[in-house]
C-alpha cells in the first residue's frame, strides 16, 4: 500500500537541560525547538536531539516521537489555550494527519529519504506536565486517547518540514495506537484475543510486548491492579494485621533468634510462597509507638506455622525486644505474607538454581531450599552462603540435611574469619567472603537462576560481580534488607539522607509507618499526597507520572485505608496503594 497520508509540518530537536521544578532540578530533553532545512535522522535519534532519561525515551525503538496538529487543536480547545508552539509536547515530528486512531503499530512510512516503522504509543510521564505547565497532562494524554507514537528508523535519511508522509506498508494485525494504549492503560479487563493480536506484531517494542504478555497471563486473576504496568504480587491472604501466637522460640546463633508463629484463633494459616516475608508489629513497654518490622519467612512454605528469624543488632530495638521480652505463648500482630522474591520449585525449564546469601540473609533462600526439597527437585541446586564462622553460621545443620535430600545439590560455604575449631571441608569450604568469582570457581553455571539476599554491601558486590561475569540481569533475583532503590526519573540527585520527619512543625494527623525505612511519622495536611509526604521524609520512592496512571508508585499497604484524589485511572492491586494520588484515612503501615 502506498500514497500520501500526511505532511511533516515541523522537525523539532533539543538537548537535555536542567530545569527547576518544585524545589528540585530535573534533567530533561522535553524542550524541543523547530529547525529549518533538511535534518538527518539516524538509527537512534534526530540530529541535534537528545533525551534526559534514556530508560524511558530514545533508543532504537523510540528514536522519533510523533505528535499531530489535530491533537494540538484538540488540547487548545479542551484546555482553553492558544499558546502552543511546535515541539510543545516534546515531539520530534509535528505532523498533519496520522491520527492515533488511524495509525497502526507496524505501519511503515516514507518521509524524505528515510523509512520509519511505528513501534508503540508514548509512555506518558510527569515531564510533559512540566513542559505544558499542566500537572494533569500525563493522565489526560492517556484517558483522551491522544498519546502520540514512536517510530523506529529502518533506513536512515534526511527529512524536512513540508515533506509528504507516505504509507508504504500496513501492519497485518491493524492494531491502532489508540487501541494499544487502551489495552494497557484504559480497559479494566482487556480482551485476551486483542492482547494476542498485539503480540503477533513483530514491530511492537519489547517493553510493550512484555506488558501485553503480563496482561494476558494475569487475565484470570482477581487481585486487581495492572499486571502490564506492575508485576503482580501474590494477593495477601488477609487484610491488615492478625494476632498470631508464639509457639516456639530458639536461638539460632549468638545474635539470631527464631520465633515460630501459629494461629491464635484456630483458623489455619495459609501457605506462603518460598521467599516471602511477613511484617510484624511489636509493642514496647509504656506509651512508645509500636515497632513495625518485616522479616523473611525461614521455614518450610508448606508448614502449618510461620517461622521468622530476627537478627539482634547492637542498637536494634526490635531485635532486643524479641530476644529479651517475647516468650512462648505471647501474641504478635502479623500481616499476611507478601513479596515478589519467590522461587518456583518446579518451573517449566530445568535450569539450575543458585541460592546465594550472607549472614541473616539466609532466611528467604532457606525457605526456597525447603521448597525444592519438598518438591524432590531434580535440577542442579547450588547453595552458596557466607558467615563469619561456625558460631555465627545460622541453620547450618538444617541446610545440610535439605541439601542431602536433593540428588543434584552442591554446597559452597565461606567463612570470613574461621576459628581454630572450624573444620574446612566440614563446617565450611573456603576462607574469605562470598564473591561472584568464588561462585564461578565452585562450578555454579552462569546460565542459572540466581537468588540473592544479604546485607547491602554483599548485594551490591554480588550483582556487580555477576554482571561482570556475563550473567543476564533477568536471571538475578534479589531481596534487600531495608528500602528498595528509588525511581525518580530525571531528578538530579543530591546527597543521600537518612529518612526523617519532614522539616518544619510536626504534623498532628494519622501515624504513617514506613516499614522498610524504619520511620514512623505523623501525617501533615500541607502535603497533597503520600508520595510528596514520603519525599519530604527522604524515604526512597518510585514514581513516574505522578497522576495515577503508570503505577510506578504502587506500594504494599500493610494496614490502614486511603482516599484518592484524583481517582487513579485504574485501582492498584488488592493490598496495595498508589502513593501519588492518595492520602491517609487513619493510621497507615506502608511497605516502603
Amino acid at each position: 500500500m502506498s500514497g500520501a497520508t500526511g505532511t511533516l509540518v515541523s522537525v523539532n530537536v533539543g538537548l537535555p537541560r536542567d530545569v527547576e521544578w518544585r524545589g528540585r532540578t530535573v534533567h530533561t530533553g522535553i524542550w524541543k525547538e523547530p529547525v529549518d532545512g533538511r535534518c538527518f535522522v539516524g538509527r537512534t535519534n534526530v540530529a541535534g536531539d537528545g533525551q534526559g532519561d534514556l530508560a524511558g525515551h530514545g533508543g532504537e525503538q523510540r528514536a522519533v516521537y510523533v505528535y499531530q496538529l489535530d491533537s494540538y487543536r484538540y488540547w487548545g480547545e479542551h484546555l482553553g489555550r492558544g499558546d502552543f508552539v511546535h515541539g510543545q509536547f516534546g515531539e520530534n515530528f509535528t505532523v498533519d494527519g496520522l491520527g492515533d486512531d488511524e495509525v497502526c503499530i507496524g505501519d511503515r512510512y516514507q518521509i524524505g529519504s528515510a523509512l520509519f516503522e511505528v513501534t508503540q504509543p508514548r509512555v506518558t510521564c510527569y515531564r510533559v506536565g512540566i513542559r505544558l505547565d499542566e500537572p494533569r497532562m500525563p493522565a489526560l494524554l492517556v484517558t483522551h486517547g491522544r498519546p502520540g507514537f514512536y517510530l523506529r528508523v529502518l533506513d536512515e535519511g534526511e527529512v524536512a518540514p513540508g515533506d509528504a508522509i507516505t504509507k508504504v506498508a500496513s501492519s497485518q494485525e491493524q492494531v491502532t495506537v489508540r487501541a494499544l494504549n487502551a489495552l494497557l492503560y484504559v480497559d479494566p479487563q482487556p480482551d485476551p484475543d486483542e492482547l494476542r493480536r498485539a503480540l503477533r506484531i513483530p514491530a511492537l517494542s519489547l517493553g510493550w510486548q512484555d506488558s501485553m504478555r503480563a496482561l494476558l497471563e494475569a487475565h484470570d486473576s482477581h487481585a486487581g491492579g495492572n499486571a502490564g504496568l506492575v508485576p503482580p504480587a501474590l494477593q495477601p491472604a488477609w487484610a491488615g494485621f492478625r494476632s498470631l501466637r508464639v509457639v516456639a522460640k530458639r536461638a539460632e546463633t549468638v545474635d539470631i533468634v527464631s520465633l515460630e508463629l501459629d494461629s491464635a484463633d484456630g483458623v489455619p494459616l495459609p501457605g506462603a510462597a518460598p521467599g516471602q516475608f511477613v511484617t510484624v508489629q511489636l509493642h514496647p513497654l509504656g506509651d512508645a509507638s509500636p515497632l513495625v518490622r518485616s522479616y523473611s519467612l525461614s521455614g518450610a512454605p508448606e508448614a502449618s506455622t510461620y517461622r521468622i528469624s530476627v537478627k539482634v543488632e547492637p542498637n536494634g530495638a526490635a531485635g532486643h525486644l524479641v530476644r529479651d521480652r517475647v516468650d512462648v505463648g505471647d501474641r504478635i500482630d502479623v500481616a499476611a505474607p507478601r513479596g515478589r522474591f519467590v522461587l518456583d520449585p518446579q518451573p517449566p525449564s530445568a535450569r539450575s538454581v543458585a541460592l546465594l546469601s550472607a549472614g541473616v540473609g539466609v532466611t528467604p533462600v532457606l525457605a526456597m531450599l525447603h521448597a525444592l526439597s519438598a518438591a524432590s527437585a531434580t535440577r542442579d541446586v547450588w547453595w552458596v552462603h557466607g558467615a563469619r564462622n561456625r558460631e555465627e553460621h545460622a541453620f547450618a545443620e538444617e541446610a545440610d540435611e535439605l541439601l542431602a535430600s536433593l540428588p543434584h545439590a552442591h554446597r559452597f560455604v565461606c567463612y570470613s574469619a574461621p576459628s581454630t575449631h572450624d573444620i574446612r571441608g566440614v563446617d565450611y569450604d573456603a576462607a574469605g567472603r562470598v564473591t561472584a568469582d568464588a561462585i564461578a570457581a565452585a562450578g555454579a553455571p552462569l546460565a542459572s537462576d540466581f537468588f540473592l539476599c544479604g546485607p547491602i554491601g554483599f548485594m551490591d558486590s554480588m550483582q556487580a560481580g555477576l554482571a561482570a561475569l556475563g550473567v543476564a540481569p533477568a536471571d538475578v533475583h534479589t531481596e534487600l534488607f531495608g528500602a528498595e532503590g528509588a525511581i525518580t526519573p530525571g531528578i538530579v540527585s543530591g546527597p543521600a539522607r537518612q529518612p526523617h520527619a519532614p522539616e518544619g512543625p510536626a504534623g498532628a494527623g494519622a501515624l504513617v509507618a514506613f516499614v522498610r525505612s524504619s520511620l514512623q511519622v505523623r501525617w501533615d495536611d500541607r502535603f497533597p499526597s503520600l508520595l510528596e509526604f514520603a519525599e519530604a521524609c527522604d524515604v526512597p520512592v518510585r514514581w513516574s507520572c505522578r497522576t495515577g496512571v503508570c503505577h510506578t508508585c504502587e506500594t504494599g499497604l500493610l494496614d490502614g485505608r486511603v482516599a484518592y484524589d484524583p481517582e487513579p485511572l485504574e485501582a492498584p492491586a488488592i493490598g496495595s496503594v498508589l502513593l501519588c494520588c492518595s492520602r491517609p484515612e487513619g493510621d497507615l503501615t506502608l511497605d516502603l
